[in-house]
């Protein structure tokens, strides 16, 4: 007999110890009306890379290993369009040596506060060293963090003020 696949539950809010903001803008609609699919993966890198940023204390771009972008995947699960509020979940499937394997999920945040699921993702850095782009390993202020957000679970949820993004303290 055939093994059955399991569907995972789609993500919800929950889910995620850290709920990144990120704003949709004019220039993500396209001739459609609605984001284009390319915006999406936009969302992923600029909430991971704002929150590695925040939560470190470490403006990454200055560090002498990197974290290059070397896969990615996105499943559209609705549409957004300007000018939706959207907040990105961000989850850690695996923290390797050299590389880091993110889980993210787009909600879009209604006008009564409701998350709705718009898309889920796999986005996967990889670190090399500046200048050689060899593979090297972890920073430590990112290893820190991102260990901190994968053995945190959903435990910071809701520990934001209101405009400032949970999980970045």
């Amino acid at each position: 007999m055939p093994a059955e696949s399991v569907t995972p539950p789609l993500p919800v809010p929950d889910d995620f110890a850290v709920l990144w903001p990120v704003p949709t803008r004019w220039s993500d609609n396209d001739h459609y009306g609605h984001v284009n699919n390319v915006a999406y993966y936009s969302y992923f890198d600029t909430a991971i890379n704002a929150w590695l940023m925040a939560a470190s204390g470490v403006d990454i771009r200055e560090l002498d290993a990197i974290g290059i972008v070397a896969e990615t995947a996105c499943v559209f699960r609705r549409e957004l369009s300007f000018p939706d509020a959207l907040e990105v979940g961000i989850g850690v499937e695996r923290l390797g040596t050299r590389s880091i394997v993110y889980s993210p999920a787009i909600f879009r945040v209604g006008d009564d506060g409701e998350r709705v699921l718009a898309a889920t993702g796999r986005f996967v850095h990889v670190y090399v060293d500046r200048e050689n782009r060899k593979p090297v390993s972890i920073p430590e202020p990112i290893r820190r963090v991102v260990a901190d957000l994968s053995a945190s679970g959903a435990d910071l949820i809701g520990t934001s003020t209101p405009g400032e993004p949970s999980g970045a303290q």
